[in-house]
């Protein structure tokens, strides 16, 4: 069953959050993920305005989606995003009816 990473990033420097976001896809392919949003335009429906970039990642199986945030490939990339702003990251096994 797929398992989705979604993250919540407050960028507040943008040129160093691209340094980190040029090479994160790379790791996220390694472990079978495949973005479904990215930082696209976000439309409030309830809650307080989310003024946050929005990011989902899906990935084959929860095992996958742990392995790929704990992986040196990912690790490395992260390493990037210090200073940038501060992030939370959530998995979410899917659905399974």
């Amino acid at each position: 069953m797929s398992a989705y990473i979604i993250v919540r990033a407050n960028v507040q420097d943008k040129e160093k959050y691209q340094a980190y976001a040029s090479r994160s896809p790379a790791a996220v392919e390694a472990f079978g993920g495949k973005y479904i949003a990215r930082g696209g335009e976000t439309v409030t429906l309830e809650g307080p305005e989310e003024a946050r970039r929005l990011v989902i990642i899906e990935f084959p199986t929860l095992e996958k989606a742990k392995a790929f945030y704990a992986s040196e490939e990912y690790q490395f990339a992260k390493q990037f995003r210090e200073g940038a702003g501060d992030a939370e990251f959530v998995i979410v096994d899917g659905y399974s009816g």
